[in-house]
């Protein structure tokens, strides 16, 4: 009975208890409080390196983090040369080889790595000594072999080729070089040209100019006190002599007098990459930082914000829809980025451009701050659990010129913004009619719908205005593939071309593909069989009308859609079926590809899918196709077989593959037997 009347009281006080609780509105958050942050011990060496010590147990570990503070470079005919300054550094020194240095290091389970501004190095507390030696052996003498920058040049190239195909890349690229411009070591771009300038000697002037003590900052984190830390710095780093470093001071880019729309015509997308930006001035010591922080939150700052709402959520136009306002002490930018639907490109950007306006005009609301305070709070509070952040604060207080509170007093400042506060930032640092409207697509479908935001200047895979060149008059799609024709044999000799077959090999990763091709034209068949390790890796036959895919084993009939895609496949040389099956050419001008001026000519099929055909203004021979379904096709190493040319590497590119596919042609006929056993 007791225990009965004991439940009964449990059971009124609780639903007394949530009768008294309004749940219609936020509880009201507590006071923020000043976060006590562990203390960053911190000395000067005699020669300038000042030196942070976080003294942390829990692990028998120390790592050494070395950070250099000078002014952005611009690199000019160089561009490229800072990423290799790192691994210049670790590749070799006076006393080591690059190989040897690398097993010292792996023997004692640490890690040692540059970069132009910074030396890291970790290791077990036992092996402390033995890290800083090694340390302190790539600071003092290396020695930038030339045989490790052929490497990183080829390395880097290999790279720049890649990004010319990456749409993201592309973008990027293109984002800086509008906001900063040329002449802004944020806006400059590598090329080809500038990564073969790069002189061993290059590297060793940098190095002589700027590691220096005098504007270097040492973190060390981990299981060390300060005095022991004294004693390992003034034993490594007291012999470190300072000198005099330049600065640097540029010209501050500014935001577009109205919005202006950038294209990279890129044919084999099927999506848009839109950015949609313009440069800005924020820092760390801005008074508007915080501010900043939670009004990007709201625009574009995760999955909850307004643009990802909008154009993922509300519209389906995207997987993802975000923004960033950056902070740098120089000059930095504000971006709207998403990858969407072709068709819905210009919808896309709309929708963009009217979240930017109407959180301009209208502000936000009370929900959305405390939203983004929440988030926010969380993010500094995680970051942290990591003894490192300590370092990193106590490095940019003195860095950036940062009151000394400025990070215990972090989650105060930003619990004290306001609507009103947050509100006066979306109308200082949003600028819906100052931006740059950035769009890598197939322009060919979206050009004309780009129009709506402005004029549309079109620019190539590394940033620079398309050129406009000037094509004779009168020419012609029909006159550019007559003079195709002609240069690689006569028409008539490659209408006599019925039947072929063709072997070509190629690599990825490191595997061997075998590709065999069979054309039978009379008979309306083909056969393209790709195999790995003498395994059919995937198989197409078409004959009597249908396309068959196998692959993986599994047999698939293609679709009518799926079928037209192929079908120039069927063909030794396309050109010669175009009219026969119905497709259009139309002849969009001259494009420079690389150096070299080329007719592009865009196919159209009854289907409504194109590509594009480029046809050499100086040789007449085609060089390159592009269209969404295949990717893109370069031919080169031309040759004659009958008395045809044909090219004898065919270099793929496409989203399906990790990187560029070579096949190299090592066996071509003309006019032979096919069989059945052929088709198999």
């Amino acid at each position: 009975m007791k225990k009965s009347i004991l439940y009964l009281m449990t059971f009124l006080l609780v639903q007394t208890g949530f009768a008294q609780i309004d749940r219609s509105s936020y509880p009201e958050p507590a006071p923020a409080r000043e976060i006590k942050l562990g203390n960053a011990d911190s000395f000067v060496l005699p020669n300038g390196l000042k030196v942070f010590v976080v003294e942390n147990n829990k692990l028998p570990r120390v790592a050494f983090s070395l950070v250099l503070e000078r002014d952005p470079i611009l690199e000019g005919d160089k561009s490229g040369m800072l990423g290799m300054v790192g691994e210049m550094l670790t590749g070799g020194t006076t006393n080591r080889t690059k190989d040897e240095l690398d097993e010292e290091v792996d023997f004692i389970g640490a890690s040692l790595s540059a970069g132009s501004t910074s030396l890291f190095a970790s290791s077990l507390k036992k092996h402390q000594e033995k890290v800083l030696e090694l340390m302190s052996d790539v600071l003092y003498n290396p020695i930038f072999p030339q045989e490790e920058l052929d490497k990183l040049k080829k390395q880097a190239i290999s790279g720049l080729a890649a990004s010319k195909d990456d749409p993201n890349s592309i973008s990027s690229r293109l984002a800086s070089t509008l906001n900063y411009g040329k002449s802004h070591p944020y806006g400059e771009n590598e090329t080809e040209a500038t990564i073969n300038n790069i002189a061993v000697e290059d590297i060793q002037a940098y190095y002589n100019t700027y590691f220096k003590p005098n504007i270097a900052y040492l973190a060390i984190v981990g299981d060390i006190n300060k005095a022991e830390a004294e004693a390992l710095v003034n034993k490594y780093f007291a012999q470190w002599e300072q000198g005099d470093v330049p600065s640097k001071e540029y010209a501050m880019p500014a935001p577009p007098a109205e919005n202006k729309v950038a294209l990279v015509d890129r044919a084999a997308s099927v999506q848009s990459v839109v950015n949609i930006t313009y440069p800005m001035e924020m820092s760390l010591s801005d008074e508007d930082y915080l501010a900043t922080r939670v009004l990007n939150y709201i625009l574009g700052g995760g999955s909850s914000s307004r643009l990802f709402m909008n154009l993922r959520e509300d519209k389906g136009y995207t997987y993802g829809a975000y923004s960033s306002i950056g902070a740098d002490k120089l000059v930095t930018s504000f971006r709207a980025n998403a990858s969407v639907k072709q068709t819905a490109t210009d919808s896309a950007i709309h929708e963009m451009v009217y979240e930017i306006r109407t959180l301009r005009d209208n502000g936000i609301t009370a929900e959305e701050l405390e939203a983004a305070k929440a988030n926010l709070s969380g993010s500094f509070g995680r970051s942290l659990e990591s003894p490192s952040t300590i370092a990193n604060f106590a490095i940019n207080t003195q860095r950036y010129k940062l009151p000394e509170d400025f990070y215990t007093s972090y989650l105060q400042r930003l619990s004290a913004l306001t609507v009103e506060d947050i509100n006066a930032s979306a109308k200082k640092y949003l600028k819906p009619d100052n931006m740059y409207i950035t769009v890598v697509g197939n322009g060919t479908v979206i050009q004309e719908s780009l129009m709506a935001f402005g004029e549309v200047n079109r620019f190539t895979n590394v940033g620079e205005p398309e050129k406009q060149i000037a094509m004779e008059e009168g020419m012609t799609a029909a006159a550019v593939l007559a003079r195709y024709f002609e240069v690689i044999g006569g028409k008539s000799k490659v209408e006599a071309i019925k039947t072929s077959k063709m072997e070509a090999v190629a690599e990825i990763q490191g595997m061997k593909l075998n590709m065999s091709y069979v054309y039978d034209e009379t008979e309306g068949k083909f056969s393209n069989k790709v195999s790995m390790m003498g395994n059919v890796a995937s198989h197409v036959v078409v004959k009597d009308g249908k396309a068959t895919v196998t692959g993986m084993g599994n047999s698939q009939e293609l679709n009518d859609e799926q079928f037209e895609a192929v079908k120039m496949s069927m063909f030794i040389f396309p050109e010669l079926h175009f009219e026969d099956l119905g497709y259009s050419v139309e002849l969009q001008g001259i494009q420079d590809l690389e150096g070299e001026e080329a007719y592009k000519i865009l196919v159209s099929n009854p289907t409504g899918t194109s590509q594009l055909n480029y046809y050499s203004v100086a040789s007449g021979l085609k060089i390159k196709t592009e269209s969404q379904e295949n990717g893109d096709m370069i031919y080169t190493d031309y040759e004659e077989v009958d008395g045809v040319l044909y090219p004898m590497m065919m270099t793929m590119k496409s989203p399906m593959i990790p990187m560029p596919l070579e096949s190299k042609v090592e066996k071509i006929q003309f006019n032979v037997e096919v069989t059945e056993e052929d088709m198999k």
